[in-house]
């Protein structure tokens, strides 16, 4: 017997999004949110670093059916939450929303056609059941950040802090800080302590690319004043996503010409005595990893004005005051950040077992990028890490409703992709490709894996996901809508050669 129809997992922005989209499309249906935390908004309620912002335009990051109106396209933290928590006022999310409930186990059935969800309240064991998950949350593991072994970093008697843990007594005023990273979450808090701090120092091992933009949409601000908010929205939605569809396709077609372009504009931006080809020319191409977004050139002025230095070095050793380079310069430090990225964690942490077999996520094969091979009634959202991470997430919303009122139509409880015989000789490749990030790379051996044609591909590609998502009809030879045990064969490992027997 279930408890709800449909269980979310996460109150981030694709929870919020997808319970939008439930109450919207599948209002017979009863949910709950799951949250393993005391408040909404995933990302955007756990970092409190100086400056935390989006890195994508709201009008692609905010909700499709949610205005953006605030004047700022490129937006801080707490505005973003306010946006979320309007958004569950709207729709009434809060009664659905279960807080401090972290997920530890999904478990499906084939008799009684339900998950159950093994979780902890508080510290207490519970579960729930339900027909229907969405899994929403995230990519990264909340607990605890990215940090490399760095050489003696126990001797250092100041401050040592991750920005995904910032503590809010922090005392910058007056400080030397060095931030050792050099990723976006780095190109954020640099400018931002450097207003109050007495120096501060980017440490980086290797360049990224930056490009910097106005934090306000002008055309976006125009058409607001002259047009209905919804209309004015959708205008530029659609504006801004193939914009970023154009720029991306171009980079990539054009690696030599966008990486001229980009380091020209870096050293339009600076002192003409500042070291462009050092510090901010990479060794890959634009897009191998995402582009770092500098709001009205923040770092540039920060560097400019001679509040920040830059230095791309390597670390021989931390040491009680500060830090050694292996050029043999010494970086004095009051405060050490350590902007060395996320740990990725599949599922929040959670294990997925299928009838009694638990599953290994390195051997499932994604079906259109959001469900799996033989696991029913499962959709996970990943966003994209080319364009805005909402854009797939409402897409995915929307097919996961559009599933449901098709299992409602024909009468089943139940619907599952699995690989059909004209699919077996396609190869089994890495859940995103080309895409060359540390963080990405760390954990790809322990991510599902895509098939080398439609639908068991994950494009990352937002004007094809619409095709293949939102226009393409449900029934396509590979999602069942039939009430039938799961073949758990197709589990074997890539290269086992047992596809096979799973058609």
């Amino acid at each position: 017997m279930k408890d709800y129809d449909v269980l979310i997992v996460g109150a981030g922005i694709s929870g919020i999004g997808s319970a939008c989209h439930l109450k919207m499309h599948c209002p017979q249906k009863s949910f709950k949110i799951l949250e393993s935390r005391s408040d909404i908004g995933g990302t955007w309620d756990l970092f409190q670093y100086p400056g935390i912002r989006s890195d994508s335009d709201m009008h692609t990051l905010g909700f499709s059916f949610k205005p953006w109106t605030d004047a700022k396209a490129i937006a801080d933290g707490p505005s973003i939450k306010s946006y979320l928590k309007e958004t569950a006022d709207e729709y009434d999310l809060y009664p659905h929303i279960f807080f401090n409930h972290k997920v530890l186990d999904y478990s499906w059935s084939s008799v009684s056609k339900t998950w159950t969800v093994s979780l902890l309240e508080e510290g207490r064991e519970k579960s729930l059941n339900c027909n229907f998950l969405m899994i929403c949350s995230g990519y990264y593991n909340y607990e605890k950040g990215y940090t490399p072994q760095i050489a003696g970093i126990e001797n250092f008697q100041g401050t040592l802090v991750h920005p995904q843990h910032w503590p809010k007594d922090l005392e910058i005023d007056n400080k030397k800080i060095v931030v050792i990273g050099s990723g976006a979450t780095a190109m954020t808090i640099v400018p931002n302590v450097a207003q109050k701090a007495s120096k501060v120092t980017m440490l980086q091992r290797s360049p990224t690319y930056v490009v910097a933009r106005p934090d306000q949409d002008a055309i976006a601000n125009f058409l607001r004043k002259w047009l209905p908010s919804k209309l004015a929205y959708s205008l530029t939605r659609l504006k801004n996503t193939w914009l970023q569809s154009f720029m991306y396709k171009r980079m990539r077609a054009k690696p030599e010409e966008a990486k001229r372009n980009l380091i020209g504009m870096t050293k339009a931006a600076l002192n003409k005595e500042f070291d462009v080809k050092k510090h901010f020319t990479p060794s890959y191409y634009p897009w191998d990893q995402r582009l770092c977004l500098l709001p009205n050139g923040d770092l540039y002025e920060s560097i400019n004005q001679g509040r920040v230095d830059v230095i791309t070095d390597t670390i021989d050793r931390v040491q009680e005051t500060g830090i050694l380079v292996s050029s043999g310069d010494f970086i004095e430090a009051d405060i050490i950040v350590t902007a060395t990225g996320l740990n990725m964690e599949f599922l929040g942490g959670a294990s997925v077992s299928v009838d009694g077999q638990k599953l290994s996520m390195p051997k499932l094969v994604s079906y259109k990028g959001m469900m799996y091979a033989e696991v029913p009634n499962f959709i996970q959202t990943f966003g994209y890490i080319n364009a805005s991470w909402t854009l797939r997430a409402d897409l995915t919303s929307e097919y996961a409703c559009r599933l449901l009122n098709e299992m409602d139509k024909k009468g089943v409880k139940q619907c599952m992709p699995r690989i059909q015989k004209e699919d077996l000789d396609m190869s089994l490749e890495d859940w995103v490709q080309d895409f060359s990030a540390g963080y990405m790379q760390r954990t790809m051996h322990l991510m599902p894996k895509q098939g080398s044609r439609d639908p068991w591909r994950n494009t990352q590609n937002y004007m094809f996901d619409k095709k293949l998502i939102r226009e393409a009809p449900l029934e396509d030879g590979s999602l069942l809508f039939e009430e039938i045990k799961p073949n758990l064969t197709v589990f074997a490992a890539p290269g086992d050669n047992d596809l096979e027997s799973a058609a």
